[in-house]
């Protein structure tokens, strides 16, 4: 009985330890040239999301349901900044993602950088992000795909899949964000 409890208070103990932190300081360019660290964002909720502008289908589909999860919140909604973090340097200058970024909505945070600007933010956040081989139209990348919802203290409130609906998004959100 005493090793069983020793046992059970362990696992309870390990289980409960953060062994992973996801997040942290960057520096990047938004789409203005201007250069932006998390400070910029600090006492707002921030929704981060990874991709590029050449993505054919995840990260458009993605930003739009972002932006009606952030529509159907309403006023809570106007508080959560989304952004948009590129993984795709080489043709992600500013100016393309500014202009990408305002398709879906003017409140979307566009934020681009050098692959060493970057690296380390993708590391923060455990993000992957692999060129495939070019074919006739360009190169298409690979990389994880998550909704990172950041705290007015740059600290991740949580996770959400981005292959969820807008109104889950919204549900999720409410059920995340303190209450108003």
């Amino acid at each position: 009985m005493f090793l069983f409890s020793g046992a059970v208070g362990l696992r309870l103990f390990l289980t409960s330890q953060q062994h992973t932190q996801i997040g942290g300081p960057y520096t990047l360019v938004n789409g203005h040239g201007q250069t932006v660290t998390q400070a910029a964002f600090e006492g707002r909720y921030t929704l981060l999301y990874f991709g590029y502008t050449h993505c054919v289908d995840v990260c458009p589909l993605t930003l739009a349901t972002v932006s009606a999860a952030l529509d159907e919140l309403g006023k809570r909604g106007q508080n959560i900044i989304p952004v948009f973090i590129s993984v795709d340097p080489e043709r992600d200058t500013p100016a393309v993602l500014q202009e990408y970024v305002e398709r879906f909505s003017p409140h979307i945070v566009g934020l681009t950088g050098s692959e060493s600007q970057l690296q380390p933010v993708m590391k923060a956040f455990h993000v992957s992000a692999r060129r495939r081989a070019p074919n006739g139209s360009g190169y298409l990348v690979d990389h994880s795909s998550l909704l990172y919802l950041m705290d007015g203290h740059n600290h991740l409130v949580g996770m959400i899949p981005v292959d969820a609906s807008a109104h889950q998004i919204a549900s999720e959100l409410r059920r995340l964000l303190p209450p108003s």
